[in-house]
């Protein structure tokens, strides 16, 4: 089946970038950048000036394919008209409100547009400023929920090996990349227990489709319930797919199993879908896609296109009511941010609601998700090629590494697609990461695909 074409309003025009002092910085060392080499990068500067559609631009005209949606959360591609307009008109009219004691109408709407497009009962929505606000905020909300109902000893939380939560000290704690901890000291008690990645690296390389069963991966839940006691644990985190950690899918019957243990011991269930939401897997979130529902929700980067930094945690109303105080004039949860809520991301996030529902990009993702998948498998065999993952529009590539230098082939991979191939894709370590925006044709899906077979054939 043909895909529809993409709206006219993401197709990027042919100009050239002009060269003036703007996007021609001449003193790169005041900026230390996030998850960078920047020693390296200073020497060999990757500067992007503009986005529109599929595409960035440098400050030389030259037009640069976007392979990973920004960063996992430009998934209508960059600089949509109608995005755009709705932070100018926001920006004119309200700059800031202040979320303490006060609101705006369009922070009142878009929660219950959130709410909306989540499954049924998750109907409150706690607003922050990223994905790992989002983390920290869900931690607390679970032990503050567990305080308020009298069982202040449950206070553990159980994530999963390779998982990220976020870069503050909560998401931290429980983020599996042994990386990402490293160097900073202690981290939160009664956040040490993991749960197995639900692959077998041998069994299940270059999978082309869903895995089947899980429920063994679950199982593990219960080993950890009877060593420190189901009854200390608050809260299970995981992401529907893994994503920073190397996209892995949840096996069919996993994210069900999870539930039930969880109901079984009174645990509270998240899904991290700050990944996952918005359309990533084919749907507003990957919870309808397994067909679980989660007890909260974090959620950020699609939110608003990635055009205004915004966060968020969908909570059952059971959760919510469980702070009420028994006094009018009583603060219900300590917790926020100056920003929680800000006027020009909830104009954006309305914005980019509508874009999603009036360009049907959800169901366009779905649509595309066999398409990609095939177009990457078609990899296998490619030079350093050790596996191959693809769930909904994310894949990884996988290389063997240069022995002795982990991730080095990685870094590699990075330069030699954006300065041979005109495309920016992610790695992580030695993998290589494809995450296209929902408005990709088959004709994008083609291009990225063949330069990352052109890396490939270039990588030593």
């Amino acid at each position: 089946m043909a895909l529809p074409t993409p709206p006219d309003n993401a197709i990027a025009p042919e100009t050239p970038v002009l060269d003036d002092p703007a996007s021609n910085p001449n003193d790169l060392q005041s900026y230390w950048l996030p998850f960078t080499p920047n020693r390296a990068f200073k020497a060999r500067p990757r500067l992007l000036v503009r986005g529109e559609g599929m595409h960035y631009w440098d400050k030389s005209g030259r037009k640069i394919l976007d392979g990973i949606s920004g960063l996992w959360c430009v998934n209508a591609g960059h600089a949509q008209k109608s995005i755009v307009s709705a932070i100018q008109a926001q920006a004119a009219e309200l700059d800031y409100a202040p979320s303490f004691h006060f609101a705006h109408p369009k922070v009142i709407t878009l929660a219950a547009r959130l709410a909306a497009l989540a499954p049924p009962g998750l109907e409150n929505v706690f607003f922050c400023n990223s994905g790992s606000e989002a983390a920290d905020t869900a931690m607390k909300i679970a032990r503050g929920y567990f305080a308020a109902k009298g069982k202040p000893e449950r206070f553990r939380f159980v994530s999963r090996v390779r998982s990220y939560h976020g870069v503050n000290f909560g998401g931290l704690s429980l983020g599996g990349l042994p990386n990402n901890a490293k160097g900073f000291g202690p981290l939160l008690p009664g956040t040490e227990h993991r749960l197995p990645l639900p692959y077998d690296f041998t069994r299940d390389r270059y999978t082309n489709g869903e895995l089947d069963g899980g429920t063994d991966y679950a199982d593990a839940l219960e080993k950890i319930c009877a060593e420190v006691g189901g009854d200390t644990i608050a809260a299970v985190i995981v992401e529907p797919m893994t994503g920073s950690g190397g996209v892995f899918m949840s096996p069919k019957g996993y994210l069900r199993r999870l539930r039930e243990i969880c109901d079984r011991h009174g645990i509270l269930l998240i899904f991290d879908e700050v990944i996952t939401g918005f359309g990533r897997l084919g749907y507003a979130f990957a919870a309808e896609r397994y067909g679980v529902t989660p007890d909260m929700i974090t959620f950020a980067k699609g939110v608003t296109n990635g055009a205004v930094p915004m966060g968020g945690v969908l909570v059952k109303k059971e959760i919510y009511e469980a702070f009420t105080p028994d006094a009018d004039y009583a603060i219900d949860i300590f917790h926020g941010y100056t920003y929680t809520g800000h006027p020009l991301a909830a104009a954006a996030g309305i914005a980019t609601l509508d874009f999603y529902r009036d360009e049907g990009l959800f169901e366009r993702g779905l649509k595309l998700e066999p398409k990609f998948r095939d177009a990457v498998f078609t990899l296998k065999g490619a030079p350093h090629v050790v596996d191959i993952r693809s769930v909904g529009l994310a894949a990884a590539i996988e290389m063997e590494p240069i022995e002795g230098a982990i991730g080095k082939r990685g870094y590699q991979a990075l330069e030699t697609a954006f300065f041979d191939e005109n495309l920016v894709v992610r790695i992580s370590g030695d993998t290589i990461v494809l995450i296209p925006a929902l408005i990709a044709s088959e004709g994008d899906i083609g291009r990225i695909v063949e330069g990352v077979r052109a890396v490939l054939n270039r990588l030593d």
